[in-house]
């Protein structure tokens, strides 16, 4: 990319030893280098305290994973870039208005030159991770945070004006996930309309071509597939095998987060259904399930189980069995969920007799799966292009760009 994009003007990564963006609004290429500064330069650091002798009111309390709960009272009022003492400490929030912090978050104030929405996003470009300095639950400590460096525009119009830019990506960031969470919803929505529930043999909601069809048959899940438990695969993990090992992390995150091996001891085939058979209390990843595409590239580890539909189309067996409520309830919240291979195979299933109703739910839900996968695409664009901008609009310390500390 060259010249001019979108009203940003493109800088020389030479400028000044870094000391320019390279990405700048045109306005404010000839407004000189940015200043190398020590954050303790440029904010003071609020430790969080315990709040427990304060009563329940409107003031939300927040630790280093978020908002916690509200009480009577605050600790701080005021914009403030804030960023986690221990345990989750590469999650930069920002607070505004009256707020209180727990010992595990700290929050900046006492700005000097800079604003405080320009901090947090300087905190988002930070690899915080890099700068832990406990060996077990990651920590920072305020001597730490301090000597980290960063450039600050000679302007603080220069930095309004990137801050304003950011926000609004945030802004469609923000719009983009509530439309990825709105039709998460319809479609939870359907899948309780489109199955029988509870007491129940034909589903709430049904295809008009079907109507006289009459109830819907009760089976188990043993009478209509076989199973099959999967093998170990933690000792022949590999970086580049040929084989994606389902594990539960695999199967929660939809096949986003993968490990591989070049030793496949149950390979899936296509039209497979993979379900998690362990959890932690109150978990999300028990009984979510995975529909097996094609042949030949998954094998499946311990822990999770597969399931042949034999007596109905697999992939309405696939929406029936995904995180259905029957497998919930052997989560009781307090230890590790485990279901057994005779827990799974006497899960109840309601199933139309005709296959064309089947593959007519599935259409349904697969239309609105489509949707759903659209809409995350773009918000995962909306993400990486903010990124990028964080990358290009700020200065790059020397030792940052040779790849130091």
């Amino acid at each position: 990319m060259d010249g001019k994009f979108q009203g940003w003007q493109l800088m020389s990564r030479e400028a000044g030893k870094f000391a320019a963006p390279r990405l700048r609004f045109p306005e404010f290429s000839n407004a000189g280098n940015w200043q190398e500064k020590n954050f303790q330069d440029l904010f003071e650091i609020g430790s969080g305290k315990d709040y427990k002798h304060l009563n329940v009111g409107d003031i939300p309390v927040y630790g280093s994973g978020g908002y916690m709960l509200s009480v009577d009272y605050y600790l701080h009022e005021g914009e403030s870039a804030c960023i986690g003492r221990k345990g989750t400490i590469d999650n930069p929030i920002f607070l505004t208005g009256k707020f209180w912090t727990v010992d595990t978050l700290f929050y900046t104030h006492s700005f000097k030159g800079c604003l405080p929405k320009y901090i947090f996003y300087i905190f988002q470009r930070i690899e915080w991770r890099k700068h832990n300095e406990a060996g077990g639950i990651p920590s920072l400590s305020k001597e730490i945070i301090n000597k980290i460096k960063t450039f600050v525009p000679p302007k603080i119009e220069e930095q309004k004006k990137i801050t304003d830019c950011l926000c609004s990506i945030d802004e469609l960031i923000t719009a983009q996930n509530d439309k990825v969470a709105a039709l998460k919803a319809h479609k939870r929505g359907i899948l309780q309309q489109l199955f029988p529930q509870e007491g129940e043999a034909i589903p709430r909601l049904r295809f008009p071509e079907f109507a006289k069809d009459g109830d819907w048959s009760l089976y188990t899940l043993g009478e209509i597939s076989s199973y099959e438990n999967g093998k170990a695969h933690e000792q022949d993990i590999t970086d580049d095998g040929k084989y994606i090992v389902a594990n539960s992390k695999f199967i929660s995150t939809d096949g986003e987060v993968r490990k591989f091996t070049n030793t496949p001891f149950l390979v899936a085939n296509q039209n497979d259904i993979l379900m998690v058979l362990s959890d932690v209390p109150n978990g999300r990843a028990i009984a979510r399930c995975y529909y097996v595409e094609r042949n030949d590239y998954i094998t499946i580890n311990q822990r999770i189980c597969r399931i042949i539909a034999e007596e109905v189309e697999s992939y309405f067996l696939f929406y029936v069995l995904n995180r259905n409520p029957y497998f919930l309830k052997y989560d009781d919240g307090v230890k590790q969920t485990n279901l057994s291979k005779g827990d799974v195979l006497n899960c109840p299933v309601f199933v139309p007799a005709s296959k064309d109703e089947q593959r007519k739910i599935v259409g349904t839900l697969s239309s609105i799966d489509s949707l759903i996968l659209a809409e995350t695409e773009k918000a995962a664009s909306l993400v990486a292009h903010k990124r990028g901008l964080l990358q290009q609009l700020f200065p790059v310390l020397q030792r940052e760009f040779q790849g130091g500390d």
